[in-house]
């Protein structure tokens, strides 16, 4: 049996009710995941960010999908078909600017905490402890959330972020912030 194929016989949908957002998990492990997201028209998606060790494939199925990437200001639309690598460290941040549903794959390598980062923010807009946005609302929580997925908001310097963060991470660690988390990760959110 293949290590890197999802657990379960059939894919695991998860729909975030205040984005509108849906989630297919189709391949999940530390080295690689893939995942499918829908997101519905006029979808604000994802703010200009990177990753310091991850790389991404996007990929649309359906649809069109507006990417920035690279630099501020940089926008690229890619449709059913097109492809986008980014590699770590990268700006890069996507949209839906379409009057139609857009589907499309992330690929992610490493992958090490990038699923239970999305899992945990769907989640949260689940249980409804996130903004109008679908951010969470406990600091805590999203200080975890961003450690594992290995982001960095673009904007914000990279010393304050990473000061931040390990600061709420460890006031985190130490309150066991944590096990309010781990039923997401486990296919807890549907």
């Amino acid at each position: 049996m293949n290590p890197i194929i999802s657990r379960q016989q059939q894919p695991e949908v998860i729909v975030n009710p205040v984005t509108g957002d849906r989630m297919t998990i189709l391949e999940s492990g530390e080295a690689y995941a893939k995942i499918r997201f829908d997101l519905p028209p006029h979808a604000k998606g994802s703010p200009l960010h990177y990753h310091t060790q991850m790389s991404e494939t996007f990929t649309v199925i359906a649809g069109c999908l507006k990417m920035e990437f690279g630099q501020k200001g940089n926008w690229r639309t890619l449709y059913a078909g097109e492809s986008l690598h980014v590699p770590a460290g990268v700006h890069h941040s996507f949209h839906n600017p379409c009057d139609q549903w857009v589907a499309f794959t992330s690929e992610n390598q490493p992958a090490t905490g990038f699923e239970q980062f999305i899992r945990g923010m769907y989640g949260l807009a689940i249980d409804g402890k996130v903004n109008h946005e679908g951010m969470p609302t406990n600091l805590l929580q999203l200080a975890l959330l961003l450690k594992k997925a290995d982001l960095v908001i673009v904007g914000i310097p990279l010393f304050v972020q990473t000061l931040l963060i390990g600061m709420l991470e460890k006031l985190a660690q130490g309150m066991k912030v944590e096990r309010s988390l781990v039923k997401y990760w486990h296919g807890g959110a549907k």
